[in-house]
């Protein structure tokens, strides 16, 4: 079975539509009252921004939880947040960006990452990324929607550290395809995660991905 969707969403709210990986088929209500915690480290008080032409996962899956963190003031708090994860992924023409505002005598200054390009893609295995907002095309291969956290087989599973419910809501697929992807994330965790091509540079001002 295949099923193709296009669309974003933005995590204002604890009820969200959840988004396999950078994609989205099912709606969820995200129940915090489990005191679901996405990444087993604290995330910063950036979130930051992916592009990509392209990405190819095999063993995809996808959880709702919550990362906890802190603002870049020092303060606790917490984003809901869909931990999606890939047993492996291609990612072609990939560009990621952070802005630290507010520097002293310099205002805002903006990191750019590139990877991918050149016919290379970046390569991960074990790949978790925690989505905070995306935009894509997307089509899956064999899709299960609805299954709950501990029973997922084709996927990876709860990652080790989350405290997300295991008879929670998830969904799977044999394959997942992404093309014109745009994501907001607050994590990403892999195993292994290849950059070919790889360049970073540093700007004064706003310059980010998208």
């Amino acid at each position: 079975m295949e099923s193709q969707v296009r669309g974003g969403t933005r995590w204002k709210r604890f009820a969200v539509v959840m988004v396999p990986s950078v994609a989205a088929t099912a709606c969820i209500g995200l129940a915090l009252a489990n005191n679901a915690l996405a990444a087993s480290f604290s995330v910063s008080g950036q979130s930051f921004k992916v592009t990509a032409d392209k990405l190819v996962g095999t063993g995809f899956s996808q959880y709702g939880a919550v990362d906890s963190g802190y603002t870049l003031d020092g303060k606790k708090t917490a984003h809901p947040v869909a931990v999606s994860a890939f047993k492996q992924a291609q990612i072609t023409n990939m560009c990621q960006s952070v802005v630290t505002p507010d520097i002293p005598l310099l205002g805002s200054v903006s990191l750019k990452l590139t990877a991918g390009g050149g016919g290379t893609p970046v390569e991960a295995d074990n790949l978790y990324i925690d989505v905070a907002e995306l935009g894509a095309d997307a089509t899956f291969k064999n899709i299960n929607i609805g299954v709950a956290g501990k029973d997922i087989s084709k996927g990876p599973g709860i990652r080790s550290g989350d405290t997300a419910n295991p008879f929670g809501f998830s969904q799977e697929a044999d394959q997942a395809t992404l093309t014109n992807v745009k994501q907001t994330a607050w994590a990403t965790t892999a195993g292994t995660f290849k950059l070919s091509g790889l360049k970073m540079s540093l700007s004064k001002g706003v310059s980010e991905c998208y």
